[in-house]
């Protein structure tokens, strides 16, 4: 057999048996899956899903969510930290992502070198709610109380390290005030217990309170951002209303295993802010309290960055440790 021919039959043989690698400018060709770190029905699963039925449009192919909770995010985000970086597992990433390194002494991925930043998708808030009956009316109200009888006044969480619990801490903190934290399931049963007098304020979330506030259930009198919200322009922040510097947040990013390609990261951010000028998001950031931002994937590392830091002070200064 002539050597060319041999050199021929060879090359060819070894195409057939090598597994075939889509290309990239083919991305993406099959399900794009989205994985929440939480039980369906909550805020995340809301934003999440919604980002996913606007993406798919841009995309061009199916776009699934698939809830992994338990061990406070921790599960779901090192299934996505260990997946192929193709594309084609993602993270809806929290506020929890950022202080999980400040409560548990080791986890099972570093956030840093395990996960790539997608897109800053929203950033959201807590609202000071308490009952429509209670004295405070004010920031400054619930300094004074806190102040003239600490022993009194307890503020509802629904977990360690949660947004409502941190907003918390860091209002003591910064207050100079003390509050007994009280510990719930959930934000639903701190609230009935707030309109039923057994605690006395809570740092919870738009979508857990905005009707009962309209209701005239519960008094609103600050958020908890570092500027007012368009959802309740009439209420101050903490910071304007009392205590100086006080900003604290939840947000929403989206993350892809370490080592997917820049085209692919590039690709999915573009599609994400996209998605984010839909009606279903204008709808979504009324109900929600988010302000869309969808960032490009640097912002989102810095901001990750700033809020661990940030809230690692926090959980170091008050002690705070995982359930």
């Amino acid at each position: 057999m002539p050597l060319r021919l041999l050199a021929s039959l060879l090359l060819a043989l070894a195409a057939s048996v090598l597994p075939h690698t889509p290309a990239r400018a083919d991305y993406p060709d099959h399900i794009v899956k989205i994985v929440v770190p939480f039980a369906p029905g909550g805020g995340t699963d809301v934003v999440a899903r919604t980002l996913a039925q606007e993406m798919q449009k841009d995309l061009g192919v199916t776009v699934i969510i698939e809830n992994k909770p338990g061990a406070g995010t921790i599960i779901g985000t090192q299934s996505v930290a260990a997946s192929p970086p193709d594309g084609y597992t993602l993270l809806m990433a929290t506020f929890a992502n950022a202080v999980n390194p400040s409560l548990y002494r080791k986890l099972p991925y570093d956030a840093h070198k395990d996960l790539a930043p997608v897109a800053l998708v929203a950033r959201s808030f807590n609202v000071v709610v308490v009952n429509p009956s209670s004295p405070i009316k004010s920031i400054a109200d619930l300094i004074a109380a806190a102040k003239t009888d600490p022993e009194k006044l307890s503020y509802g969480t629904y977990g360690t390290g949660t947004s409502a619990h941190l907003a918390g801490e860091l209002f003591k903190h910064l207050a100079g005030v003390n509050l007994t934290t009280v510990p719930y399931k959930g934000a639903a049963p701190g609230i009935t217990d707030l309109l039923g007098g057994q605690i006395q304020v809570m740092f919870t979330t738009v979508a857990s309170c905005a009707s009962l506030v309209e209701a005239g259930q519960l008094r609103a009198i600050a958020v908890t951002s570092a500027e007012r919200s368009a959802s309740f322009p009439k209420l101050p922040t903490v910071s304007e209303a009392g205590v100086p510097g006080y900003a604290a947040e939840s947000w929403y990013g989206l993350y892809a295993p370490a080592n997917t390609p820049p085209e692919i990261i590039d690709r999915l951010n573009k599609s994400a802010a996209r998605a984010v000028q839909a009606e279903a998001f204008r709808k979504l950031s009324v109900n929600e309290g988010l302000v869309m931002v969808a960032q490009p994937p640097a912002e989102l590392d810095r901001y990750f960055a700033g809020e661990e830091a940030r809230w690692r002070k926090v959980i170091e200064d008050a002690g705070i440790k995982a359930e």
